[in-house]
């Protein structure tokens, strides 16, 4: 494939024709700018070896150009001097030169048409580009936050309804347990309460048979 053939399958391709088909789109995008900046690197040497070699064309012409007017120029000498023989082999010459300075400027034209086409297939490569680095880093966050969320529901799902339901069962065991605490602390609460009154009904019960026992001695004592 030349060149411009492969350069011409960059700027067709379709990135998210190929980023739905791809199983590492991120990688994906990466090598196909990667691609198309070694592409855009091979283009631009291209285009610089088309251009010296236009110019080395022309300057070949020119050169032979310049030898076939001279050898004209010696061809009227050598007429003037009446020596037609050595007129026309410098006239051959001149022909000769003339024929290698059209072939060049042949060459010349055919190299200029290749530079333009190389030219024009550089600009749209780097606007290609350039659009390809802005498209490939929204499709990446696409991608990012396609696989966040994917995860994020991949997650409620594995929590699922037993998890709820896990969940509601520990919240009555809290509850319950919390109400058996309550009616515990109430009954701990009465007990202490009956126990006091016990107290103070049995300390009653001693004062009042305190007192008997003095009224009874005193009463003795008499």
């Amino acid at each position: 494939m030349s060149l411009l053939d492969r350069v011409s399958t960059l700027l067709r391709a379709n990135l998210n024709d190929l980023v739905e088909k791809a199983e590492d789109p991120e990688k994906l995008l990466k090598q196909i700018v990667l691609d198309m900046e070694n592409q855009l690197l091979q283009v631009k040497t291209q285009v610089a070896i088309v251009i010296a070699d236009q110019h080395l064309l022309e300057k070949k012409r020119k050169e032979h150009e310049q030898e076939a007017t001279e050898w004209r120029r010696k061809a009227e000498l050598a007429v003037e001097k009446n020596m037609d023989d050595l007129a026309r082999s410098a006239l051959e010459r001149a022909l000769s030169h003339e024929q290698l300075a059209a072939g060049f400027a042949t060459q010349a034209e055919d190299q200029k048409h290749e530079a333009d086409n190389l030219r024009q297939a550089l600009r749209k490569l780097e606007q290609k580009l350039s659009e390809t680095r802005a498209h490939a880093e929204m499709l990446v966050a696409e991608h990012r936050r396609a696989r966040v969320v994917g995860r994020a529901t991949k997650a409620r799902v594995s929590a699922g309804p037993d998890q709820d339901n896990a969940m509601d069962r520990m919240k009555s065991k809290v509850r319950q347990t919390a109400a058996e605490s309550a009616a515990t602390s109430e009954v701990m609460v009465t007990e202490t309460l009956e126990d006091k009154f016990k107290t103070l009904e049995s300390q009653d019960k001693v004062e009042l048979e305190l007192q008997e026992l003095k009224s009874r001695r005193t009463a003795s004592r008499s």
